[in-house]
């Protein structure tokens, strides 16, 4: 039997990045600096990713995100970060706050029926702001989390999203206001597919009497520009997932900041923006589901506005 080709399941600096949310440029400082990552070459000279070394990469994103710095971490091995990880999620021991490991669990055992059942109960008994607060972005949290860490693989990160979205689509139908303010656009940028952050933003939102309008992932800017000026919205809302490129989504916001007129306010949400308020001016940034409903609250008293 000839062995595996390990070019075939190797990925390219580019699909790291997508990966990661590592840019490209601190991919090869790291190389020069660190010795890590470690890539392979092609026939042409471009650098190849190991899957083995994407994996590391993510839990590396990951403590960063949790404020660990590049030199503590990069060198560090993967028992090592794994050590780290669960120190930075789990400080005393358990499970991190408001998290259903029981929903975990089903996740990962690929139980789509139950799944969706449990979470249909708890949206009923939580309502569906509270559902969200407390069940819907902490199961999020922890799902990314063992993606991160490879626990998780695509088709249960799909199951996840797929049940959590079919819940939400229907208790946000049942809330939708057409005439209430602020008139809120959601969208992604032409590159980012996760729409769960955009679903969640407007569960928290339409209960408040906001009139949401999504057109989903993956829209070009010059047709948010388009749909905001043309459809009169107040504000244009975009979420960025942790496999988001921090430096893209950055300079795509101040590119759309620049395109739209001054009174239509940008809001980014995310963990790619996660505080990037300094480097985003002009632009609201929003850090959590609580401080959306803290924008909502500063947008209406200044513009005078009732839910």
């Amino acid at each position: 039997m000839n062995a595996p080709n390990p070019y075939e399941t190797a990925f390219s600096i580019a699909a790291v990045e997508r990966d990661t949310g590592l840019a490209k440029d601190t991919l090869r400082v790291w190389e020069r600096r660190y010795g890590f990552p470690a890539p392979m070459r092609d026939a042409n000279g471009e650098r190849l990713y190991p899957a083995d070394q994407v994996e590391k990469l993510r839990m590396i994103r990951r403590l960063l995100d949790h404020g660990r710095r590049p030199a503590r971490v990069v060198g560090a091995s993967v028992e090592e970060l794994s050590t780290m990880l669960d120190a930075c999620l789990c400080p005393e021991g358990g499970a991190p706050a408001g998290r259903d490991d029981g929903l975990l669990q089903l996740v990962r055992l690929h139980r789509s029926v139950e799944l969706a059942a449990a979470l249909r109960q708890a949206l009923m008994k939580q309502g569906l702001q509270r559902f969200v607060a407390q069940t819907v972005a902490p199961l999020a949290a922890a799902v990314g989390e063992a993606w991160m860490r490879g626990e998780v693989d695509v088709p249960e990160e799909h199951l996840f999203t797929e049940q959590v979205q079919n819940v939400l689509r229907g208790a946000i139908g049942a809330h939708a206001s057409i005439a209430g303010r602020p008139r809120v656009l959601l969208t992604t940028f032409p590159e980012e597919e996760h729409v769960l952050g955009l679903l969640m933003a407007e569960a928290m939102l339409v209960p408040e009497g906001a009139s949401c309008l999504s057109l989903g992932t993956r829209t070009p800017l010059a047709d948010i520009r388009s749909a905001a000026v043309g459809g009169g919205f107040d504000i244009v809302g975009l979420s960025f997932s942790i496999a988001y490129p921090a430096r893209q989504a950055i300079e795509g916001l101040l590119e759309l900041r620049s395109l739209l007129p001054e009174g239509i306010e940008l809001w980014a949400g995310g963990a790619a923006v996660r505080d990037k308020q300094k480097r985003l001016p002009g632009i609201r940034v929003v850090g959590d589901l609580e401080d959306t409903m803290a924008a909502l609250q500063d947008w209406r008293a200044r513009n005078g506005a009732e839910g």
